[in-house]
């Protein structure tokens, strides 16, 4: 079984610039949440597109959100302009945002975003101040409950000793 850390893993080994934004980045903060997928933001270039298709081809990746199991390999075509991709592969779904709301674009998140090291890699992940107002902004129950929680841990990280 696949995990996650192995999708973000194939990312970062492709020279992909991204930001965690969502469950993932909220697990990385020390939140409780499970989640069923892993966000990502980025700069939707021509080159990083190229970039996410090179880490995830042999993962066999395809829309969620259209109708017809169109691949991510030829769809859309070079050149097309996106938003958004809602993927599924081998390793799991990725969602790959170009923008989080109530925070902004790519070169917004990545201003304020942490560097976090693992295994040897060094990964952007979404500034837990940023995480909670985007959260806020959501406005899901389930969202509202984990800014809830994440409010609690920076409270924690702002004074330790309570």
């Amino acid at each position: 079984m696949h995990s996650f850390s192995q999708l973000l893993e194939r990312l970062v080994d492709a020279g992909l610039d991204f930001v965690i934004v969502g469950g993932f980045a909220a697990v990385s903060h020390g939140s409780a949440y499970i989640t069923q997928d892993v966000d990502i933001c980025i700069l939707f270039s021509e080159e990083n597109i190229a970039r996410l298709r090179q880490a995830l081809k042999d993962l066999h990746p395809l829309h969620r959100m259209i109708p017809g199991e169109l691949s991510f390999l030829t769809e859309p075509k070079p050149g097309e302009p996106l938003t958004n991709l809602y993927l599924k592969t081998d390793f799991g779904m990725i969602d790959v945002l170009s923008t989080v709301l109530g925070i902004g674009d790519f070169r917004r998140l990545k201003q304020t975003a942490d560097r976090l090291e693992f295994e040897g890699r060094v990964y952007q992940v979404m500034s837990l101040a940023d995480l909670i107002a985007a959260k806020e902004a959501m406005g899901r129950e389930k969202d509202l409950l984990t800014a809830k929680e994440l409010r609690a841990i920076a409270a924690k990280r702002d004074n330790p000793g309570s």
